[in-house]
């Protein structure tokens, strides 16, 4: 009894030490002044002005454009990729995964800046494209990683008996498979949509000027004082990504529940 009191007094402050900080900011976002320190009173207007800055907004529109465009493309990529690992022997399966997996691990850092190199050999411009198509890159790994669980869970035999009542092989993978692996497939959509919408380093890296995202012009007003402003876009940051993490966590234990239920 003891220890599970302060096993839960434990998590409590691990809890409050790394959220306590978002609160104090979101709080402060309401604030009337721009006092860091001293509550002055409930106000919206930092919330007004972050619509009418004009150069918040224009990282908004390629936030959410760069957002929506990697997700849609690496979903599409890492779909395809995921059906033809899952069709590999064990030993290339294996080979091509571990591969799959070190983009997953290695320090975003070491991506953003291997990327910037790779598009300065080959004279690519750094701007919106080269953007772009790093988000894509980063997104890729974890759209396979989500879809080949959906795949593993499906039954070999529902394909080939497409095949055998005279589907094409693209017929029936568009019309039997990917209705089976959908959930999976969603939850891909969503993860690359949430990592791209908050990624600063690879973005740092790979953009040019012109073009930045919401994380790359937070950084840059941070540079010239922290300003409620910032708290404001960064809570509405905040709350956007929760809410698609919570639908992803959501969906994934909703297909470890199926998953569970057709093994019984």
């Amino acid at each position: 009894m003891v220890k599970r009191f302060f096993e839960r007094i434990y998590l409590l402050i691990i809890f409050a030490f790394l959220y306590a900080p978002i609160i104090v900011l979101m709080a402060f976002s309401f604030n009337e002044s721009k006092s860091r320190s001293m509550w002055t009173g409930f106000s919206l207007k930092w919330y007004e002005k972050v619509f009418q800055n004009s150069e918040i907004m224009s990282a908004l529109y390629y936030t959410i454009l760069i957002a929506i465009l990697s997700a849609v493309i690496a979903t599409i990529i890492g779909t395809i990729s995921a059906i033809g690992i899952q069709s590999l022997g064990k030993w290339s399966k294996k080979a091509v995964l571990d591969i799959n997996y070190l983009p997953v691990l290695n320090p975003d850092i070491v991506t953003g800046v291997s990327l910037m190199i790779l598009f300065i050999f080959v004279n690519m411009r750094l701007g919106f494209l080269t953007l772009l198509l790093s988000h894509i890159v980063f997104n890729i790994p974890y759209v396979i990683i989500s879809v080949l669980p959906k795949l593993r869970q499906l039954d070999k035999n529902v394909y080939e008996a497409a095949l055998d009542l005279g589907a094409t092989p693209a017929y029936a993978i568009r019309r039997v498979v990917l209705p089976q692996i959908m959930p999976g497939v969603i939850t891909g959509l969503l993860l690359a949509f949430t990592l791209s919408l908050d990624d600063f380093v690879i973005s740092f890296f790979t953009t040019g000027s012109g073009v930045t995202n919401l994380s790359i012009t937070i950084y840059s007003m941070t540079r010239r004082g922290v300003s409620p402003e910032i708290n404001a876009i960064s809570t509405l940051m905040f709350a956007v990504v929760l809410v698609l993490l919570v639908v992803i966590n959501g969906r994934m234990s909703q297909d470890k529940n199926v998953s569970h239920q057709d093994i019984k």
